[in-house]
């Protein structure tokens, strides 16, 4: 079971990560004004995981509605994913990822980890 890591940002808002079993960080969501509202962004998330992907690294892609997910490449050259929700906000974003089968993978791990993660709190270190 994976977790939804909520911790306070520098500028006093709050962001998660939804962390895999192995600990490894499967996404990072924007930030927001307050823990209520982070928590219903990790829901958002737990919500909308088990949507189709818009793979905009093919030409001529097909537009699909939100909530989705959109697998693009960022200015490296390297795939990310961004998971939008129904009304086209960004509530997760990935890391950057070498290969198209290792983005798709980190998409369906949160179909895997996100519906069941628990909502913790973590501490600013000191």
């Amino acid at each position: 079971m994976g977790k939804f890591a909520i911790k306070p940002t520098n500028d006093g808002k709050y962001m998660f990560n939804l962390i895999a079993n192995n600990n490894q960080v499967i996404c990072t969501s924007q930030t927001y004004t307050s823990v209520a509202n982070c928590k219903v962004g990790a829901e958002s998330v737990r919500k909308n995981c088990a949507v189709d992907v818009e793979d905009q690294t093919v030409e001529g892609y097909e537009v699909l509605k939100n909530p989705k997910y959109e697998m693009f490449f960022d200015v490296g050259g390297k795939y990310r994913f961004r998971l939008k929700a129904s009304n086209g906000e960004i509530i997760a974003a990935s890391q950057a990822y070498a290969d198209k089968a290792s983005c798709m993978k980190g998409i369906r791990s949160i179909g895997s980890h996100a519906p069941d993660a628990e909502i913790v709190m973590i501490e600013p270190e000191e």
